[in-house]
C-alpha cells in the first residue's frame, strides 16, 4: 500500500468537507472508494464528474482501478469548473 495525499478543489472540497486528506491505497479506485465510504451521495456525484491528476499527470479516461498510486504521491480531485 502506498501512502499519500488527496487534495479536493472547489465543489469536491465542499462535498468532502475538507481540503485534503491522506490516502493509504494501491490504486486510485481504492483511494476514492475509501474516501467516499463515510460521505453522502453528493460526494459520490462530484467524484463521478471529476477529473483526477496523480502527481500532476492527468488520469484521463483510464480505469481508476488500473492507476497505481505512488508512495508519497498527491491525487488532485478536480470537479468541472465554470467560467473562463
Amino acid at each position: 500500500m502506498a501512502k499519500g495525499l488527496i487534495r479536493y478543489w472547489a465543489a469536491a472540497r465542499a462535498a468532502a468537507g475538507t481540503a485534503e486528506e491522506p490516502y493509504d491505497a494501491t490504486t486510485l479506485a481504492e483511494a476514492l472508494t475509501a474516501a467516499a465510504a463515510d460521505r453522502g451521495t453528493d460526494f459520490g456525484r462530484v467524484l463521478a464528474r471529476s477529473s483526477f491528476l496523480v502527481d500532476g499527470a492527468p488520469v484521463g479516461t483510464r480505469d481508476p482501478a488500473a492507476v497505481t498510486l505512488p508512495d508519497g504521491g498527491t491525487v488532485e480531485v478536480l470537479p468541472p469548473f465554470a467560467g473562463g
